[in-house]
């Protein structure tokens, strides 16, 4: 049933009975809670960049661009929200001005390697995201083909990371620490699955020295970079075979806590602290287990399986209903959760939470 506050509002709660759990999840709450976000990034002037463009940020951005269109179906629109709209205007200027663009963090200001870890960062999650959208709408325009040239141009061709792109590393997981570069390889591997048969077949070589990066370093990894391992072999799947994703998929539930959920201090590297050193939160959040069944149901796992059903029963029970949002906190340092910073791992939250309970594909 409905809150008060969501009738008022006309928010659309659809029955969590479908998702393996009693309660309703609210789908226009969570739009309005991830435009909202996406909104303040875009105007935030320590998210902007030159040529009157802002930062994608793997936090907030990035995640935006992935979930916010999987409400689209339960929602009843047929084209991004405006500030949908925004962003992918805002990666495809960057991309056709890429020679001229600032990199979002430089040498300069920043210190070495911040550029080229700037530009191979951006290059992926540019790729990433103009070839998501595209694939919603059955075509590869221009733009998403120029966004992988400028990524390719950028793979490394020796070294460790040979396969893989220089990754911004300002040692805060689970997105820029020292094995962060892992993470952005698997996200190379999820826009090549966007991308039409053809155009692979044509980037034979680059996936070939990708597949093999990941497939050289998955082992040695955190089981949050393996589990987001699972869904990019969804998209590229001589990545991983049969007895590997299987392995993967049991150390996950394995990990899965008693309420269904996970907890991502639980995932990631082993000895990871924060910073001020408060203590990491062992409980269950939206991040780690809205990515986790979303990695599940891309790795196969069976709908009818009584783990996932669980795990998308916690999901659903756990939103704030009103406000729109899955909780998750900062895995660096303690942050005031009423503040935008506090926010960033909330953002990430929602967004694959919204991916896993809608089923996207």
């Amino acid at each position: 049933m409905k809150s008060t506050t969501a009738a008022m509002l006309g928010l659309l709660t659809l029955p969590a009975a479908s998702f393996g759990g009693d309660d309703a999840w609210n789908a226009k709450a969570a739009a309005v809670y991830l435009d909202h976000r996406a909104e303040w990034w875009t105007t935030w002037p320590s998210a902007a960049r030159d040529h009157d463009t802002f930062c994608v940020s793997c936090h907030t951005a990035l995640p935006y661009a992935l979930g916010r269109p999987a409400l689209r179906a339960a929602l009843g629109e047929q084209n991004p929200s405006d500030t949908e709209r925004k962003l992918i205007d805002n990666v495809a200027k960057r991309v056709r001005i890429w020679s001229e663009a600032l990199p979002f963090y430089s040498d300069e200001k920043n210190g070495p390697p911040k550029t080229a870890e700037a530009r191979g960062t951006e290059s992926v999650l540019n790729a990433l995201i103009l070839s998501t959208y595209d694939a919603r709408a059955g075509k590869f325009g221009d733009d998403a083909r120029t966004a992988f040239d400028n990524m390719w141009a950028l793979q490394l061709a020796s070294g460790d990371g040979k396969g893989a792109f220089t990754w911004l590393n300002f040692h805060n997981e689970p997105w820029e620490a020292d094995d962060s570069q892992f993470w952005g390889a698997t996200l190379a591997a999820v826009a090549v699955g966007n991308a039409p048969a053809q155009y692979r077949s044509q980037a034979k070589a680059n996936i070939a020295s990708l597949a093999g990066y990941l497939q050289t370093n998955a082992s040695r990894q955190s089981l949050l970079n393996r589990a987001v391992l699972l869904w990019a072999a969804a998209a590229v799947p001589d990545i991983l075979k049969s007895g590997e994703k299987s392995a993967i998929i049991a150390e996950l539930f394995a990990k899965q806590q008693a309420d269904g959920g996970w907890s991502t201090s639980s995932l990631v590297i082993s000895g990871w602290k924060r910073r001020d050193s408060t203590p990491l939160d062992a409980a269950s959040d939206g991040y780690a287990s809205g990515l986790v069944a979303f990695a599940l149901e891309r790795a196969g796992v069976p709908a009818s399986d009584p783990r996932l059903k669980a795990a998308l029963a916690w999901l659903a029970k756990n939103q704030d209903r009103e406000g729109g949002q899955w909780r998750a906190v900062s895995l660096n340092k303690q942050r005031d959760p009423a503040s935008d910073a506090g926010r960033f791992m909330s953002d990430a939250a929602t967004a694959y939470s919204v991916l896993a309970l809608t089923g996207e594909k």
